[in-house]
């Protein structure tokens, strides 16, 4: 055998040998999270609905775990969506509220108030560490350009509603690709009108090109794109978020009979000839979005190793006075039984507002056709993630791992007090601590009302009032926020003492 012709056979050995090693290392983890916009506790089939049908999500809890004891960050949209994306509770988060950019910012024409470039965010942590980041939905968290833009948060590529506001119509006048304003109709159909008198029509409320459609052709487009390299896919939808203009196609899958009312915008947002149909179509479609996910990751064979992850981002529309039927945007949640008899709606920090539907699956891993009763909250999921990709977890997060309960079944035998302290609606603050949670409104008014202790192991729909009779539960809460929550300049919550008469 010449020299060159054993040389070369080393190399091929060689070459084969590190192949053969790289074969067999396991793929890396992909991440899916899903997050609906406004969607009830009691708005899937999982859950109880009798009404709307979600085959999608519904075989997604079939695989994998379903939570009856999860909740969202806060009750409404940008603040549930920066404790989920910074791990802090909002006793800790920059963002506690729904605040405009152009009220602090004037050089912004849209957008929400946006995170600082100080904010560390999971989608952050899992770029560094080689990830594909996209995210396609309703950001809400900084205008672009600002420090909160997407691309400057951890996103690779951000497709969709930068501003929440603008997300109130399903044909705006533009998305955002990254920095490029992409205009889509022309005229754009507002998301708030009035029509007091005449006939409701619903292809007056229908544009050019319908901007959910756009938005999940580019989830789809991102997962192709990324099939050889681990991803990390956010997508924020905006269903069932009013204002309520789904596809007529959508609405006409559901019975002409439910609809003996029209709905003229009385309540906000626009009129639709037939809103129970108009609602049930945003959940119908939103699930049929996770079906196309679900497709896609079979087809390119990476499902048994991607974690998805589905839920709210708070509960259902609230009511309004202008009409006893018709919630905010015209949602009837009664006839839905979209809360599944919980107290309060969106906004709310009793458990209508903020506790949400939590499917998990990730095949081989998560036990199928699971349910799970332990407690948890938006800001698990950061170091949830990290312990699931095995990234090294940052210091100073408020959330638990959540990993050992998904994957082993792990009931810890305690977890810290989950905080929220939101300064709208009044100004509202809750702890829970163990089963109880210890909730007070007002404390933005000039007559802020008494702490309230409710027992959910025994009084799901906080009916009864423990606070005369657990004082002491008082006092720990009070503790808890003293000590955790920060002062913040732009979302001021002011805490009283129990025994101060304020």
């Amino acid at each position: 055998m010449t020299w060159k012709l054993l040389i070369g056979t080393v190399i091929l050995f060689f070459a084969g040998s590190v192949g053969a090693t790289s074969a067999a290392e396991p793929p890396r983890l992909n991440v899916v999270f899903v997050l609906a916009d406004d969607l009830g506790w009691g708005e899937l089939g999982c859950y109880g609905q009798e009404k709307i049908p979600t085959p999608h999500i519904d075989r997604l809890a079939s695989q994998g775990m379903r939570f009856t004891q999860h909740y969202s960050g806060a009750p409404v949209c940008a603040p549930a969506r920066c404790v989920l994306m910074t791990g802090l509770h909002t006793g800790h988060a920059e963002i506690r509220g729904n605040f405009r950019a152009p009220k602090a910012f004037p050089e912004f024409t849209e957008g929400q108030y946006p995170l600082s470039e100080n904010a560390l965010t999971v989608a952050q942590v899992f770029q560094r560490a080689g990830y594909a980041t996209g995210a396609m939905g309703k950001w809400g968290l900084g205008p672009v350009g600002s420090t909160g833009d997407p691309n400057r948060q951890g996103f690779d590529l951000f497709f969709g509603y930068n501003c929440q506001s603008v997300a109130h119509s399903y044909y705006p006048s533009h998305l955002w690709d990254n920095d490029q304003r992409i205009p889509i109709n022309d005229p754009p159909i507002p998301g708030h009108q009035r029509q007091p008198e005449g006939p409701v029509r619903m292809e007056d409320w229908i544009g050019q090109t319908y901007a959910p459609k756009l938005m999940i052709d580019r989830a789809i487009e991102f997962l192709e794109e990324n099939r050889t390299r681990p991803f990390f896919l956010y997508l924020p939808f905006i269903e069932p978020h009013v204002a309520m203009h789904p596809p007529r196609e959508s609405v006409e899958r559901f019975p002409e009979e439910w609809d003996d009312r029209v709905y003229r915008g009385q309540c906000g947002y626009l009129p639709h000839p037939r809103p129970r149909a108009g609602y049930a179509a945003m959940i119908a479609d939103l699930d049929g979005y996770v079906g196309r996910v679900m497709e896609t990751l079979d087809r390119m064979g990476v499902a048994d190793h991607t974690l998805v992850i589905f839920t709210s981002d708070n509960g259902t529309t609230l009511p309004r006075p202008q009409d006893p039927r018709f919630h905010v945007g015209g949602v009837d949640a009664e006839f839905f039984n979209s809360t599944a008899g919980l107290r309060g709606y969106k906004g709310s920090l009793y458990e209508g507002g903020i506790r949400v539907p939590l499917v998990v699956s990730l095949p081989g891993q998560i036990p199928a056709g699971t349910v799970s009763d332990v407690p948890g909250y938006f800001a698990d999921w950061f170091p949830t993630l990290c312990a699931a990709a095995g990234l090294e977890t940052p210091e100073g997060l408020d959330g638990e791992n959540l990993w050992p309960v998904l994957t082993e079944g792990v009931v810890p035998e305690s977890r810290r007090p989950m905080v929220w302290v939101f300064p709208e609606y009044g100004g509202q603050v809750a702890v829970r601590i163990d089963h109880y949670k210890v909730i007070r409104r007002g404390l933005r008014t000039k007559k802020p009302g008494p702490w309230e202790v409710y027992d959910l192991e025994r009084d799901l729909g906080e009916a009864n009032d423990l606070a005369a009779e657990r004082s002491d539960l008082i006092r720990q809460a009070e503790e808890i926020l003293r000590r955790e929550a920060l002062d913040n300049r732009q979302f001021p919550v002011p805490i009283p003492l129990a025994d101060s008469g304020e």
